[in-house]
């Protein structure tokens, strides 16, 4: 997996390609931290479009990435996601939790 941070505006964008699962805990907790106490940025956006797979570890991370932003009063996007990991966030009905877009 490759992981990404851009920033653009009040919008800290985590750009993922790749297999988001356990394997990437450390790495990806790494990128949205600074994002979480950057008092600048008001919403986090996940760039999912060349994600090719997302397990239940990668779900459990995103979860615990919106309860770290909500402290901070800090909106978590999901944005682009491929088809699979569309369905997968469905299944998982993440969009009563997420913006997914």
């Amino acid at each position: 997996m490759d992981i990404r941070v851009t920033t653009a505006g009040q919008t800290g964008t985590i750009h993922m390609s790749g297999r988001f699962d356990f394997n990437v805990h450390r790495a990806f907790r790494e990128a949205y931290e600074p994002l979480v106490h950057q008092k600048d940025i008001s919403s986090i956006e996940l760039n999912l479009a060349s994600v090719e797979y997302m397990d239940s570890s990668a779900l459990g991370m995103l979860l615990m990435l919106r309860e770290r932003a909500q402290v901070e009063k800090k909106e978590v996007v999901l944005s682009k996601p491929t088809d699979t990991v569309a369905q997968i966030l469905d299944i998982a009905n993440f969009a009563k939790m997420f913006t997914i877009r």
